[in-house]
Formats: C-alpha cells, sequence, structure tokens
C-alpha cells in the first residue's frame, strides 16, 4: 500500500502540469516569429542596409526574444546614409570582428522596447530607453518635424505592424560610447611603436661616435636611388629588396599594382603585359615593393597586339621577359601631358629605364609621343590608362628594344690577324769589353780577338 507521502506528491504534480504547459508554449511562440513580424518587415524593406547590419551583428535572435516579449519601435536610417554618407573609415571598424560588440551596441540604440507611434509622440524633448546602455532623446520642432537624437524622422510609421512599428530616419545613431571606441581604436592605431636603436657605432677612422643619419619626413622621395632597392636580377643592381609594406609605411605598393593591374584588364588590349608581369615573371610583387618604399614607376605598356610579334627567341633566353619589361619602365612619374610638352620643348628625351644602363628615346611625332630610336619605336597609343600619383601607366602600341651604339659595334667586330715578324735581337756587349776593345785597337793587338770584330 502506498504512503501518504505518494499521494501528497501525485496531487502537487498534477496541480504543476497545467503551468508547465502553459510555460513550454510560451517558451516556443517566444521563439518563433510570425511572417507578420516587424523583423520580417524589416528584412524586406526599403532599409537594407540595415537588415545587413543586424545579420552581421548576429543579433537576429536577441530581436526576436524582444519581439515576444513586447512590442518594440525601430529607428531606421535609409540606405543612402549607410552607403555613402558614412565614413568609410567608421563603417571598416564597425565590420571588423573584433569590434562586433560595438556593431550590436549602435543597432540596439535604434530600437525602443516600447511602441511609440505618431499619436504618442511626445511634445517635449523626453528620455526614452533603448535595447542598448546609451538613451535617446526625441523632440518636436515648431514646425512639427519630429527629430530622434540629431536624425531627423523621414518616414513616420513607415511599417507597422502588431509588435512593432519602423519609422525612417535621415541618418545613423552613433551612441557615445561606441564613438569613444572608435576614437581609442584609432588614437591607437596612429601611434606607431619605438623601433630600439642599436649600440652606437665608433668610426675606426676617428675613434668618435658616428653621427646617424637625419629622420626622412613622411612622405618624402627616397635617399636611395631606385637600384638599390631592387632585387637581383638581370642587369641590376644586388641589393636584397625591402619587406612588404616597407619600413615606414608610407604607402601601400602592393594595393596600387593590384589596382593598376586590374585596370589594365578591365581596360581591354593589355591582357598579355597583365599576365607577364603577375604569372611569367614576379615583376608585380617588386613592382609594389618599390611603391610602398615611396619609389614612382612609369609602365610603358606594349598593346596585346605588340605583345603578339614577339618571337620564341626573343622570349626563350633566360632572363628575357624581365629585361623586355625592365626596359619599359621608367623610374620616374610621368603622365601623357608631362611627356608631350618636355618633347615639345626639347625636342628629343632621354628616359632613365630600369634595365640598366639603357635609356628609352622619346620625341615629338604626329602629335604624339614616339618612343625608340631606330627600327624599333613605338607610339604613345592610349595614354594614362592608369595615373595614381605613385603608378602611371601608358598604353604604346610597340615593343621597344635597346638600340645598339657605336660602342657596341666595335666591341663585335673581329680583330684583325697581325702577322708576327721573327726579328733576332742584336746581342748587346757590356761597357768594359768595348773599352778593353778600344785598347787593344790602339796598339794593334784587336786582330787577336774575335769577340771585338762585332762591335
Amino acid at each position: 500500500m502506498a504512503s501518504p507521502q505518494y499521494y501528497l506528491n501525485t496531487l502537487f504534480f498534477l496541480l504543476l502540469l497545467p503551468l508547465l504547459n502553459q510555460f513550454t508554449t510560451t517558451a516556443v511562440a517566444a521563439a518563433q516569429v510570425n511572417s507578420n513580424s516587424v523583423l520580417v518587415a524589416l528584412l524586406d524593406s526599403r532599409y537594407t542596409e540595415l537588415a545587413e547590419l543586424v545579420e552581421k551583428a548576429i543579433l537576429l535572435q536577441t530581436l526576436e526574444e524582444a519581439v515576444a516579449i513586447h512590442n518594440i519601435t525601430i529607428f531606421a536610417p535609409r540606405n543612402e546614409a549607410l552607403e555613402r554618407e558614412l565614413d568609410p573609415e567608421f563603417k571598416r571598424f564597425l565590420l571588423e570582428p573584433r569590434n562586433l560588440r560595438s556593431l550590436q551596441k549602435l543597432i540596439l540604440h535604434h530600437i525602443l522596447p516600447t511602441r511609440l507611434d505618431l499619436s504618442r509622440w511626445p511634445n517635449e524633448t523626453t528620455r526614452h530607453d533603448t535595447l542598448s546602455d546609451d538613451p535617446l532623446h526625441l523632440s518636436n520642432s515648431e514646425s512639427s518635424v519630429k527629430f530622434v537624437g540629431s536624425a531627423e524622422v523621414v518616414r513616420v510609421e513607415d511599417v507597422v505592424r502588431n509588435d512593432g512599428i519602423i519609422h525612417g530616419i535621415g541618418r545613423l545613431l552613433i551612441p557615445k560610447s561606441v564613438q569613444q571606441d572608435f576614437n581609442t581604436r584609432r588614437s591607437l592605431r596612429s601611434i606607431s611603436a619605438v623601433k630600439p636603436e642599436g649600440a652606437p657605432e665608433v668610426d675606426p677612422r676617428t675613434n668618435r661616435l658616428r653621427k646617424m643619419a637625419p629622420p626622412v619626413p613622411v612622405g618624402s622621395a627616397p635617399v636611395l636611388p631606385i637600384y638599390s632597392a631592387m632585387a637581383p636580377g638581370p642587369s641590376l643592381a644586388p641589393a636584397p629588396a625591402p619587406g612588404p609594406g616597407g619600413p615606414r609605411h608610407h604607402f601601400d605598393g602592393e594595393s596600387q599594382v593590384k589596382d593598376f593591374i586590374h585596370t589594365l584588364l578591365h581596360y581591354g588590349g593589355y591582357n598579355e603585359m597583365a599576365d607577364i608581369l603577375v604569372n611569367l615573371t614576379n615583376l608585380a610583387t617588386e613592382m609594389g615593393k618599390l611603391v610602398s618604399e615611396g619609389y614612382v614607376l612609369t609602365v610603358l605598356a606594349p598593346n596585346d597586339e605588340a605583345m603578339a610579334k614577339l618571337t620564341t627567341d626573343q622570349l626563350a633566353e633566360p632572363g628575357a621577359p624581365e629585361r623586355i619589361m625592365y626596359y619599359h619602365i621608367v623610374p620616374e612619374y610621368q603622365t601623357e601631358e608631362s611627356m608631350y610638352n618636355a618633347v615639345r620643348r626639347f625636342g628629343k628625351i632621354q628616359y632613365d629605364t630600369l634595365h640598366l644602363p639603357h635609356k628609352v628615346m622619346a620625341q615629338e611625332a604626329d602629335g604624339s609621343v614616339k618612343f625608340g630610336d631606330g627600327e624599333e619605336t613605338a607610339y604613345l597609343f592610349d595614354p594614362d590608362i592608369y595615373t595614381d600619383g605613385r603608378i602611371s601607366v601608358q598604353g604604346i602600341d610597340g615593343v621597344l628594344f635597346p638600340s645598339t651604339t657605336e660602342s657596341d659595334l666595335k666591341k663585335t667586330k673581329t680583330a684583325e690577324t697581325v702577322d708576327h715578324v721573327k726579328v733576332i735581337p742584336k746581342t748587346r756587349r757590356g761597357k768594359l769589353l768595348e773599352v778593353a776593345c778600344n785598347v787593344l785597337w790602339s796598339i794593334g793587338q784587336d786582330s787577336s780577338f774575335t769577340t771585338c770584330h762585332h762591335i
């Protein structure tokens, strides 16, 4: 027979069972969102940029729970405010994974845990709590224009649903905590760590400390010539190339080289040139390192029709593609206007190239600039394909080759053969023997010595 305690426990469970069922039903309803919910309307509304930020901030579940508990009011910035009017640096800060908390606080700052329609809009400036820690201040101007903080409400009650309402606003609302996080991150990024200096060097000639070179101002031209920063290669200085980005991080050369190669591909007609820079050689990487160090370059890019005329023999020799391309790179920043003005003023101009010691000749011809001095010439065909202040790309209609100078012709001539005549050297006599023979001749006895006959 069961004990009285058993009957008491059974009775208590039967009384508690309806409450458990009601709690389970409420929890399931909280986890599910109706298709007519304000959150679904936000995803399908005109505020797609805000909806995308909600997904990137991983806030859908949080908002679903908020909608299940109470009505909400969403102040949604228009797409233009998030696409074009937002600071790109601040937008990059929000989308970084390490700043997920700041992005979540920014979005929750636009949501009130209460329903605020037009009839309940306050006439005076009032403070309202949001789903974030930072409150919002709602106000009404004399001309009945409604404001949320400093943002104007451009679409009142744009989306109305049973569990919430959406008002369209003109700009993004940035809480003070997020703005402070952004300022802190930006100030930390601008502070560069002080590199440790090595031990002072002593000049062995003077036994004194060597004076350090003065610091180079940010953005100034490099002190060393460009050939000192180039990697070993055909006709190049043997200095090692600098690391990516450069020690001073003044320029992002790798991104600039990628941009100009993409420009070549999108421009059309220069696919062979881009293929040689990226796939056949490592010149794209080398150019990125040089631009990161602060050097400037002008690329004379032959089009596909000109590159198709290259023979297999011209490209088969080891290092030939590099030498050809280096001859088309000028270590100066020149545009079509600057080169044309120079040749119009001075007639002929010689530009240094990265293919030492050869230079490329430029002159005015037919209202354009003609490169080369000989049979292999090329005209400036597509001016200013890419110009960003560091890299300039000028399209030409031919492939240039260094001209053969007179000194090279002298070296290639075969030396004439000279017949050497065998000459018997004359026997040289000593001074003492000459004096002795003279003495013997004076006394008439020189005939007794045959050696004196040869003097």
